[in-house]
Parts: structure tokens; C-alpha cells; sequence
């Protein structure tokens, strides 16, 4: 990895770090616990398209571990769980070539989702699965609304870059 690669992923860690808190800081009166918008897997969803899936792993991972530090460490494995199946669906289907961005970040939104239902039914019993539809829905929700934020996003920095901005 180059040098380049180190300074940009540090950058979109940072920034992951930041839309977290900053998303901490307003929570979704939905009656519903654990819905959120999701603000940090912009970043995520522009990193995969940016950087590839290998560096947005580490971005990944380690947005994880840093926000588990500087917060509550039990959602560790929720995060890990959501974030990295994610992740490994997002660059699946984003591999094919077949889907947009919006699509892939919407089935990346069900299955964070997914991961922390399952992660919380291990831990708090099969009960909680029946918040799953209304985790589901709204995975496919911030999903969308994530991918298309990305979309610009990334499409600003891809412009920038053929412009020799910032290089």
C-alpha cells in the first residue's frame, strides 16, 4: 500500500468517526431501539467504490473497535456482526457489476441489520426477533438514502480526482 492509500483511509476513518458520534447525538425517536440512519456506512459505501474491499475491511473493523472504545463497549459485536456482513455483501454484489450503488448499499442496510438481529438473538433470546421487520424495513430505508448520499459522494471525488485536485 502506498502512501496515498494509508492518508485516505485514515481520512474516511475519521470521517466514519465523526458522522457516528455526530448521528449518537440525535437518535430516532421511532419507538424502535436500534434504528439508526447509518451516517458512517456513506463512508463505507464510498470507500468500497474508492478504495476497494480490502482497505474498507480495515476501515471497517476498525470504526468498529474505536467506536466500541469510546463508547459502549458491548455493542462491539453488534457492530462487528452488522459491519462486516455488510461489508462482504455490499463488495459481493458490487463485484458482479449488475447492481447500482443505491441497490447494493440498500441490501447492505438489510443485512447489517440482519447481522445485529442475529448477534442480539444469540444474546437476548429469539424475542427480539420481533423487531426483524421493522429492522428490515428500515435497513432498506437508510440503505437507500446512504447509497444515494454515496453516490454523490463518491462521483464528487472521482471528478475531483480527474482534475488533479488534491493530488
Amino acid at each position: 500500500m502506498t502512501t496515498r492509500d494509508w492518508i485516505r483511509m485514515a481520512l474516511y476513518l475519521a470521517v466514519a468517526l465523526v458522522l457516528s458520534y455526530v448521528e449518537s447525538l440525535f437518535p430516532l425517536p421511532l419507538g424502535v431501539p436500534g434504528i439508526k440512519l447509518g451516517l458512517a456506512n456513506i463512508v463505507t459505501v464510498v470507500a468500497l467504490v474508492t478504495l476497494g474491499w480490502k482497505k474498507t475491511f480495515w476501515i471497517t473493523l476498525l470504526r468498529c473497535l474505536l467506536t466500541a472504545i469510546f463508547g459502549v463497549f458491548s455493542t462491539l459485536l453488534f457492530s462487528l456482526a452488522g459491519g462486516l456482513l455488510s461489508l462482504a455483501v455490499m463488495a459481493l454484489l458490487l463485484g458482479t457489476g449488475r447492481f447500482s450503488l443505491t441497490a447494493v448499499s440498500a441490501a447492505g442496510g438489510v443485512c447489517h441489520n440482519a447481522g445485529q438481529i442475529a448477534v442480539a438473538a444469540l444474546v437476548m433470546g429469539p424475542g427480539i426477533l420481533a423487531y426483524l421487520p421493522w429492522l428490515m424495513a428500515a435497513g432498506l430505508i437508510s440503505g437507500i438514502a446512504v447509497g444515494l448520499a454515496a453516490g454523490l459522494v463518491a462521483r464528487r471525488l472521482k471528478s475531483q480526482s480527474a482534475k488533479g485536485v488534491g493530488e
